[in-house]
């Protein structure tokens, strides 16, 4: 488990689909599958991923519906707004140095 796994532990989400929990129990980090990062067996990197609780990570992963208003280009921009918000959080608390 890598530091940055580590440190979405109990965190906020910063995905927030409409319904989201906020549960920090439940939280993870949910990769963000970007075309040349990602494919058969291999994942995205840890920066290149959100503090998500367990119903927005089960929307984002598909594994779960999202609300009937959000298009699928709709809940990729929520995750990746995630990741923005994750990478300043991080940045901001030195886990993170650019």
């Amino acid at each position: 488990m890598s530091k940055l796994t580590k440190a979405a532990r109990d965190r906020d989400c910063q995905v927030r689909f409409p319904g989201c929990s906020c549960e920090p129990s439940t939280t993870v980090l949910a990769h963000y599958r970007l075309a040349g990062t990602c494919g058969m067996g291999m994942k995205p990197n840890d920066f290149q991923a959100a503090w998500a609780c367990g119903y927005c990570h089960d929307i984002a992963d598909g594994r779960l519906r999202a609300p009937g208003e959000l298009t699928k280009y709709e809940v990729r921009l929520f995750l990746a707004e995630g990741v923005m918000r994750t990478q300043d959080i991080l940045i901001s608390e030195g886990k993170v140095k650019l």
